[in-house]
């Protein structure tokens, strides 16, 4: 697995279905989504981007397998977490709704980036 490749190119996704996501609001002037693309911009391009440019920095960080736990912890946790956000935002369920799996997905961010920080300390 190609960790820092990986982050790039799906970072790069996210950074179209934001643009795209904040043309549409800019054009119609309906702002309902604004947390949701604020958080696709961050934990979708920003953070992957970030943390595929430091794998692809410190190679020795990407073989190990703390970089593949961080890979799939933050994938499967901010997919989860803007799927729930867009359902929040656009009515289809309410904030209580969201428990437990938005909770889960938030940890699974948190774990990840924790995995990223160990590396990070045992191998930069």
């Amino acid at each position: 697995m190609q960790i820092s490749r990986n982050f790039l190119v799906i970072g790069s996704v996210y950074l179209l279905f934001g643009i795209l996501m904040g043309m549409y609001m800019g054009g119609s002037g309906d702002l309902t989504f604004a947390p949701v693309h604020a958080h696709i911009n961050l934990l979708g391009f920003t953070l992957m981007t970030l943390f595929g440019l430091v794998y692809r920095a410190l190679p020795t960080m990407a073989d190990s397998s703390l970089a593949r736990v961080h890979f799939w912890l933050h994938q499967i946790g901010a997919l989860v977490l803007l799927a729930m956000l867009m359902l929040l935002f656009s009515g289809q369920i309410v904030e209580a709704a969201m428990a437990p799996v938005a909770p889960i997905a938030e940890l699974a961010v948190l774990l990840g980036v924790g995995a990223f920080a160990v590396n990070l300390w045992r191998n930069a």
